[in-house]
């Protein structure tokens, strides 16, 4: 087994903005798994807020010894980008080893499309009037906040999309004092969910809060050893592959957390459509679908996924899987 990692830059169609900061380019790590004349695929997105560099996610993947299985790989490496990279090409691999698609072996019902959230940039109240404007079209709208003024935003993208569903994800950047002076206004202006309102390290302070629209973990949750700690704090899980450490952990994570009463949630990093592939299997009937990194992008893999008026569609076997 040969495994080969390589840097990509894919330009952003536009300046996307956080409550952490601003990037024009999305810079992924793509692994290539090759065995027996056939190739695996898989993509992530190291980052920062995780103490994540290109650098370093590359390290942990060349370490890895010449011979595992995907199911060793579960325990050779952390939750974390360089897993979920090295998961994903090597589901992709057995999938082309099997001649069989990766929900098959997965035992998996074959995937339609689901409906994604779109991401508005965190800009002036204005500019992301115009952004909400603009997108209005699209069903669920999601929007970068995370400051102690987000009022005017709010504000500016409801009156610039009126009749799409709202999404918020405060990136950790709010109080918990900001957010209760929030939480009665995410209610008359129809949000329907908001993400990670405070710190993931200061999250105690959601336990008996009132939480008039449903909050769901973010930074938080990584995998499944994060659950315990979500409790009276959480409504929903975001599952992002680039965080359980690829499809695998994934796949169980989601299974826990339904049974443990969680709505889900599946994200994503700003990537490329081989990111995206193998999240919408995880993403298949949860409550928010969230995998428009593609769509932020100005250039994409060679066989990108289809987005239409249905959503994002499962992959091609040319992509992934």
């Amino acid at each position: 087994m040969r495994i080969t990692v390589t840097r990509d830059v894919f330009k952003l169609a536009q300046v996307f903005t956080i409550s952490r900061g601003s990037r024009t380019e999305a810079k992924v790590l793509t692994v290539k798994v090759e065995q027996g004349g056939l190739t695996g695929w898989g993509e992530c997105v190291p980052y920062a807020r995780y103490d994540e560099t290109l650098e370093s996610v590359t390290a942990e993947i060349e370490g890895l010894p010449a011979e595992f299985t995907r199911a060793e790989l579960q325990s050779l490496l952390p939750a974390g980008a360089a897993r979920n990279a090295v998961d994903c090409a090597l589901w992709d691999l057995e999938a082309k080893q099997a001649g069989k698609r990766v929900w098959e072996l997965a035992g998996l019902a074959a995937p339609g499309p689901e409906i994604t959230a779109y991401t508005l940039s965190l800009d002036t109240p204005e500019k992301m009037q115009a952004q909400a404007a603009e997108n209005a079209f699209r069903p669920l709208l999601k929007i970068k906040l995370g400051t102690p003024d987000d009022m005017p935003r709010l504000e500016a993208v409801r009156a610039g999309a009126p009749e799409a569903s709202i999404i918020i994800d405060a990136n950790e950047g709010w109080s918990a004092e900001v957010y209760a002076e929030l939480a009665p206004h995410l209610v008359r202006l129809g949000v329907e969910l908001v993400e990670q309102p405070l710190p993931a390290g200061e999250d105690e302070a959601l336990i008996g809060m009132d939480r008039p629209v449903p909050v769901c973990a973010d930074e938080s949750c990584h995998d499944r050893a994060s659950l315990p700690k979500l409790k009276g704090k959480y409504d929903v899980v975001n599952i992002k592959l680039d965080k359980t450490g690829g499809l695998t952990e994934a796949l169980k994570l989601r299974d826990e957390a339904l049974a443990q009463g969680y709505q889900v949630m599946v994200g994503c990093m700003v990537g490329s459509s081989l990111a995206m592939a193998p999240a919408t299997l995880v993403a298949q009937g949860v409550t928010v679908t969230d995998l428009d990194g593609p769509l932020l992008l100005a250039e994409d893999r060679a066989e990108p996924l289809i987005f239409d008026v249905s959503g994002v569609h499962p992959p091609v076997a040319d992509l992934w899987g």
